[in-house]
């Protein structure tokens, strides 16, 4: 077994863990600890919530959580001999749930307090837990579900220079503004309450590391949220980033200074409900390497990754097809987004056909690893996207021939709901 070089204790709060935690993307945050290139290590990671999910059939910790500390994450790390214009080489070799600690859970965030991707459609707090065994998954929330998990890291990446720290709060602060009332939240135009269009630095809860108190306090007024992937690729939520991937990063800073965690047993792409994966605390182990100047070599100043081989062999999909036109029949110009969100409505509600709930639909494609893709994006006005999900994650038959026959079972579980 790899040794490991960054130790958390579920049963601690994150900031009692026996490494310091960290929430926030900053070029000063202090090493936890330094790998050679070729060395193989294994990290291990709080989720990203830092425990505030319960394996209980109550939805009050979903409802009730406290945002701004999020993501819990494990480094930084340094890579000893890594410079700013390298390329960081990171092999995934293997990641999975603590021994004793073998449950995962999905929630569905209130309208009030994070929202999600069809909010408005799902506006109030739900939960699922998930039974890990193995490669495989059940959850009592959801019945006739069983299937194999895509793990993988939600979040890997290398810490920004000061310079790209200030770029990113500049654009996202622009876009802030451009968007509905920064203060009120209220939409200049309509009138009504909106969400924001970025976070900005929230300096309430920062977590970095080791970072002495004298410079804590400045820091966190321009450290930046972990919410968003960005060039450092940071919070991508790549399902097929798992065992066997090779992941390359650019590298801002001397020593890369690496970040992970957010680990996920299992997600569909776009991971729509928010905290849309089987959200679990594990360890990762990973072996990491340095291409010198390989941002030039490359061509790229972006993240890459090739695959792992350690995907489901899933083989018999139901496609769904998602256009640019939203539910009230108003037409978008080439808009991936609505296409994404027609799919998805239109999947949720197949479903409920097998006696699933709504929420139960949505998170199914949340955490199953359906496929989607932007099938087309050539033909005025419509973009199309399409949801595959697949028959083989089921215990029952959810092809459509199936409905003609009146035995279909409706009399299922539910998800948890607050009390």
């Amino acid at each position: 077994m790899p040794e490991t070089v960054f130790e958390v204790d579920v049963d601690e709060d994150p900031e009692d863990q026996p490494d310091p935690i960290v929430n926030r993307w900053h070029p000063d945050t202090p090493p936890a600890a330094t790998i050679k290139p070729g060395e193989k290590v294994r990290i291990e990671c709080l989720d990203w919530t830092g425990g505030q999910v319960n394996n209980d059939d109550s939805a009050n910790d979903i409802r009730d959580m406290e945002l701004s500390p999020n993501h819990h994450l494990s480094g930084p790390f340094e890579v000893k001999g890594a410079e700013p214009g390298d390329m960081l080489v990171v092999d995934i070799l293997d990641l999975g749930p603590f021994p004793d600690h073998e449950w995962g859970f999905t929630g569905i965030f209130d309208l009030e307090n994070g929202g999600g991707f069809l909010t408005d459609h799902f506006p109030e707090a739900r939960k699922t837990i998930w039974e890990l065994d193995g490669v495989m998954t059940h959850s009592r929330h959801i019945d006739d579900v069983r299937f194999p998990g895509c793990a993988h890291p939600g979040i890997i990446g290398t810490a920004p220079s000061h310079e790209l720290l200030e770029a990113w709060n500049e654009r996202e602060q622009a876009l802030i503004d451009r968007g509905p009332d920064a203060q009120t939240g209220v939409n200049h135009e309509t009138g009504d309450d909106e969400p924001p269009l970025a976070l900005p630095p929230e300096p309430e809860n920062v977590l970095l590391g080791d970072m002495d108190d004298d410079k804590l306090e400045d820091a966190a007024k321009e450290a930046a949220r972990t919410i968003p992937p960005r060039e450092n690729a940071g919070n991508c939520d790549i399902k097929n980033l798992g065992r066997g991937s090779r992941v390359y990063l650019p590298v801002f800073v001397e020593g890369a200074n690496f970040i992970t965690g957010d680990l996920h047993f299992s997600q569909g792409d776009g991971e729509i409900t928010f905290c849309g994966a089987i959200e679990m605390a594990g360890y990762i182990d990973l072996k990491v390497d340095i291409i010198k100047n390989g941002v030039e070599k490359m061509g790229t100043d972006h993240a890459m990754f090739k695959p792992g081989y350690q995907d489901p062999d899933f083989s018999d999909y139901l496609v769904f097809e998602g256009y640019s036109v939203d539910e009230d029949g108003t037409q978008h110009y080439k808009n991936g987004n609505v296409g994404m969100r027609r799919a998805c409505l239109d999947a949720i509600d197949y479903l409920t056909n097998f006696g699933y709930t709504r929420e139960q639909g949505y998170f199914l494609l949340s955490t199953v690893p359906i496929e989607s893709r932007l099938a087309g994006v050539v033909d005025l006005p419509n973009t199309c996207v399409t949801v595959s999900v697949p028959n083989e994650a089921f215990d029952i038959n959810i092809d459509p021939d199936t409905l003609a026959d009146d035995s279909v079972v409706t009399d299922r579980s539910d998800v948890a709901k607050p009390s």
